[in-house]
């Protein structure tokens, strides 16, 4: 099972250049909604990350395996390091895109002013009602906006594009609770929740691990992404010249990098 998890504010769809190419290899392929996102359920909290993970490996179960390899952008990213360092055994090797290890992005945050200012928008997202109102009212337009903003080749948002993304936010609850993760990632940081996770992504993961990184990504700025030191198993770190978004900037380029890899391990 390959099991691909989508960041923010996007949903399954973002995976489907990658699908039919990842099972015609002969993967068993799995693109998820992630909680509150798209035609998942939008519960009102289980925003966490490691709710978030339990969810993925609830997938994962469910559907008769014991394992994946799991493929994660942005948020997604996230998931897939949390789920990959407390359910080891649920997690056979680990992609991440644009996506560093929660604890390096958080020692990066700590030292670094132009990281934190290329983050800026999670302290914007902290407001009550009006990241709401920003995401969700006028058709959602500023969804499209928040793809092309992070884009370096905006080539790949068309109009149709835009609009499918845009339509997954125009149903509420979802620009509320698809903002969720970031607020708790914020608000926990000086609470026992917060302490907790962090301790308990500590330890380095033991699996395969591919890194992939937009070079010209200017929301996790590439100098600052490397997780090698959270990772005990095999870490191949790649630098693709994209934005944040390298599976949907130059989707051939990214299937031959995952394809390379996935035949590899």
């Amino acid at each position: 099972m390959v099991l691909l998890l989508h960041g923010f504010p996007m949903f399954w769809w973002t995976w489907r250049e990658h699908i039919a190419p990842l099972a015609s290899a002969g993967f068993h392929v799995v693109a998820m909604d992630v909680r509150g996102y798209g035609g998942s359920d939008h519960p009102p909290a289980g925003y966490d990350p490691t709710t978030l993970a339990r969810d993925a490996l609830g997938i994962i179960r469910s559907l008769g395996e014991t394992s994946a390899v799991v493929i994660g952008h942005g948020v997604g990213g996230v998931i897939a390091w949390t789920l990959a360092a407390q359910s080891p055994e649920s997690v056979s090797a680990l992609a991440v895109v644009c996506s560093p290890h929660p604890r390096v992005m958080r020692s990066v945050l700590a030292r670094n002013n132009d990281q934190k200012a290329a983050l800026s928008y999670f302290l914007r997202m902290q407001l009550p009602f009006a990241p709401e109102r920003y995401y969700g009212g006028h058709n959602a337009r500023h969804v499209g906006d928040f793809l092309e903003r992070y884009s370096h080749d905006r080539s790949w948002l068309s109009e149709s594009v835009r609009e499918n993304f845009q339509a997954a936010y125009r149903a509420w609850p979802t620009a509320h609770t698809a903002i969720e993760f970031h607020r708790w990632a914020i608000r926990s940081i000086y609470r026992t929740d917060g302490r907790k996770y962090q301790e308990s992504i500590s330890q380095p993961v033991k699996s395969s691990v591919l890194e992939i990184i937009g070079e010209k990504d200017p929301m996790i700025l590439a100098e600052y992404a490397d997780s090698s030191e959270y990772v005990d198993g095999t870490h191949q770190r790649i630098l693709m010249p994209t934005g944040h978004y390298p599976h949907e900037e130059n989707p051939q380029a990214f299937q031959d990098l995952l394809l390379t890899w996935l035949n590899k391990i």
